[in-house]
């Protein structure tokens, strides 16, 4: 398995669908640096494509979640970009934006679930990264804040365009403007995580169980679920239903259908072929 500077992946049952990644630099809570964008799309894909990988457990290796992009990245993106020509500089601003964008984004293209586990801080690019997850979770002590506002910088990676339909417009329109820092059960309140638990391990047991759950689904229809609901988002309810009705046309009729159906009348739990 390849080793990277900012993350690691650890399957931590053997046997087990279920894969953890963790945003690894505990010693700056895990701010985001460059070797990160560059890491983090190709982790996931890696993971994406392992047949034996159900459900990825995304958290951060430490007593925090993420505390954001690391400020020398930030500094050296915004320094480097300097040139006397200003289109020249604007040009290559906005192509390391894209970049790091698509770092982001390459959690929703991957087919897997991606659950977030948060614990301590989640700020900044820490929320961009679990808006783009499938579903969150966090413990009692965690908080949040979308802090780029109070940084001079519009949120850029995906708060912005996620956010709101998670939390509500007029939700996210508040924590995008002011900053603020909210709790672990403010988040459930918005919406913004499904569960909080009361500590790390207990979180970690919880969110473990809810995975191995989903991994024991067929993944035919975990991945397609997944798949429709994120192309929903840009659809009409009829282009919704349409796209979902080519979806299953050619993925319905799948061997897992067959297997589920039979299960249930025998009465035991289905196996499922990988993916």
């Amino acid at each position: 398995m390849e080793t990277y500077r900012s993350i690691e992946i650890v399957h931590k049952i053997p046997n087990s669908p279920v894969f953890n990644l963790y945003l690894n630099r505990p010693s700056v809570r895990n701010a985001l640096s460059g070797d990160f964008f560059a890491e983090f799309p190709k982790a996931l894909a890696s993971l994406d494509q392992n047949p034996n990988v159900s459900v990825i457990i995304l958290s951060g290796a430490g007593d925090h979640f993420c505390s954001g992009i690391d400020l020398k990245t930030l500094t050296s993106i915004s320094g480097g970009a300097q040139s006397a020509d200003r289109g020249r500089t604007g040009e290559r601003l906005r192509r390391e934006i894209k970049t790091m964008q698509d770092a982001i984004t390459a959690v929703e293209k991957c087919r897997k679930p991606v659950i977030a586990a948060v614990q301590g801080a989640c700020i900044g690019g820490g929320i961009d990264i679990i808006t783009a997850c499938d579903l969150r979770y966090c413990t009692e002590d965690s908080f949040f804040s979308v802090k780029e506002v109070d940084l001079a910088i519009t949120a850029d990676l995906g708060t912005l365009q996620r956010l709101p339909t998670i939390v509500g417009y007029g939700n996210a329109m508040e924590l995008a403007l002011t900053g603020r820092r909210f709790s672990g059960s403010e988040a459930k309140s918005l919406g913004l995580v499904s569960k909080v638990f009361s500590s790390k391990d207990a979180m970690d047991e919880g969110v473990r169980a809810i995975a191995e759950e989903i991994a024991a689904k067929s993944p035919l229809a975990v991945t397609g679920t997944k798949a429709v609901l994120l192309r929903g988002r840009d659809l009409t309810l009829d282009q919704g239903l349409d796209y979902v009705a080519t979806w299953n046309s050619g993925a319905l009729l799948s061997d897992d259908l067959f297997e589920a159906i039979s299960a249930h009348n025998q009465k035991r739990r289905p196996s499922f072929s990988k993916l």
